[in-house]
């Protein structure tokens, strides 16, 4: 809520005419009233920013997790495929844990790659 300042009776300075006289205390009181209706409104603003911030956040969270669960799945199936494309070849049983060892070898190399990474920014912000 915005305040106005008082227009509705000038006071008239010694019979000037449209010369108001006003004394500190009244302008201090109107900056004062003025100032409160600013802080509230831009209080206002920013409870607005932040919910609108926080809706967005929650929407990404929700779709980059229902993401993540179709990646996953993805990943599964391409596994359970490799077995099957494999134990045509060889044994189904050795075919399962050729898939597996394969994976368990790029997951510690990439977990290696991460460990690199994360020795990298240490050595880098370490004064």
């Amino acid at each position: 809520m915005a305040v106005t300042p008082n227009a509705e009776q000038p006071e008239l300075n010694s019979g000037e005419e449209g010369t108001r006289t006003e004394s500190v205390r009244d302008v201090f009181s109107r900056l004062y009233a003025d100032g409160r209706a600013y802080a509230a409104a831009e209080a206002d603003r920013q409870k607005l920013r932040l919910s609108l911030v926080g809706i967005g956040v929650r929407n990404a969270a929700v779709l980059g997790l229902v993401a993540l669960m179709l990646a996953f799945a993805s990943i599964v199936s391409l596994l359970v495929g490799l077995i099957i494309a494999l134990s045509r070849h060889i044994e189904p049983l050795w075919a399962t844990l050729i898939v597996t060892g394969g994976g368990l070898v790029v997951t510690i190399a990439l977990l290696l790659l991460a460990k690199g990474c994360i020795t990298r920014m240490k050595k880098a912000i370490t004064p």
